[in-house]
């Protein structure tokens, strides 16, 4: 017995591919979850047990750079699903279930997160300090991609959310911050970079914890990227004192992987808050975007939290003093008369 929307062709032929694989037939097929893409992932239930399968449109989605991904990780020794099939003309794939519930899920619910983030600092210092060729393989995160990813943040959320039009000086300021933290970004060393290593993408397993996903858009680039992701995360945030300490479990984990994590904490430390700060002015793009463009307002409500992390790093940094000011002054308060406008709508 299967379970599917008529009304929903690409279903019906991902139900019919999977049907005619080798094994047990289907039992079931539910969806499983979503992302920010336009990826849909379906839990399928057969012979007893579950496999995910991954519907990922090509004319939308790279299906060769997930696969190719995967591989790399898997050789890294990291939890990532199994590919069991691959139709890549549809755009399907078929793979290992590693979980139900994710880390953001298992925190919301009482878990402990210490062990949690340690397995998941383990894990991802084993996924840095893999084999160099296979990182070399990936594209660099380089100064036209961290660019191009702060765009979205006058583009989307100043222009699009906020209705804000900043002038020449504006703009002249906002540009001159994003070129010095892509400076800053780029003058770390280069790892392998999962670029999304946080609590929702991180799945709880009794052993191999935690399994890794939606890493289709790994780069080569600066370490302590996917470290700020897991303890600056958009979805949860965590005392200063605590991400003090799983910070410098890295550093010594990493340290004696041979990883190079500055000369002291001060300067790792630094890498760390900027680079964070390079991905939340990314994020409240891409936030704005998922709804003004895609529909989807499930991250207007995180829109707030990436704000806050976001000034906390501008007003520390002297450099970025103009930068901090145009906030406070003109993006703070439009961003609480938008945040009045949708209770009042509610």
């Amino acid at each position: 017995m299967t379970t599917h929307d008529t009304a929903d062709p690409r279903l019906l032929r991902l139900e019919r591919w999977i049907a005619a694989l080798p094994g047990p037939p289907i039992e079931r097929i539910a969806p499983a979850s979503a992302d920010a893409s336009f990826r849909r992932y379906f839990r399928v239930h057969r012979g007893g047990g579950t496999q995910i399968a991954m519907d990922a449109p090509p004319e939308r989605e790279s299906l060769d750079e997930w696969l190719r991904v995967a591989r790399i990780l898997t050789a890294t020794g990291v939890h990532v699903p199994p590919v069991l099939a691959v139709d890549a003309e549809q755009g399907f794939v078929l793979m290992g279930d590693l979980g139900r519930q994710h880390y953001l899920e298992a925190l919301g619910h009482g878990a402990d997160p210490e062990p949690l983030y340690a397995d998941a600092i383990d894990a991802l210092v084993q996924l840095q300090s893999g084999d160099p060729a296979a990182a070399a393989a990936l594209p660099p995160y380089d100064r036209e991609l961290l660019l191009r990813e702060m765009e979205l943040f006058p583009e989307w959320f100043l222009g699009r959310h906020l209705s804000l039009a900043p002038g020449a000086a504006e703009r002249s300021t906002i540009a001159g911050a994003f070129e010095w933290l892509a400076g800053e970004a780029l003058a770390q060393p280069v790892v392998l970079v999962h670029r999304d290593y946080h609590s929702r993408n991180l799945l709880v397993r009794p052993e191999g914890n935690p399994g890794i996903v939606d890493f289709q858009d790994a780069v080569r680039g600066p370490i302590s990227y996917d470290l700020v992701s897991l303890l600056k995360d958009c979805y949860v945030v965590w005392p200063r004192a605590r991400l003090l300490v799983w910070l410098d479990r890295y550093r010594s984990a990493a340290s004696a992987a041979g990883l190079s994590v500055g000369a002291d904490r001060a300067e790792f430390l630094h890498w760390f808050d900027v680079m964070g700060l390079q991905r939340h002015i990314k994020v409240l793009g891409i936030f704005a975007r998922l709804w003004h463009r895609d529909g989807k307002p499930g991250y207007l409500g995180d829109l707030p939290r990436v704000l806050d992390y976001t000034l906390v790093v501008t007003g520390a940094l002297p450099e970025l003093a103009a930068f901090d000011a145009y906030l406070r002054s003109e993006v703070v308060p439009a961003f609480a008369a938008v945040q009045r406008r949708a209770s009042h709508a509610r």
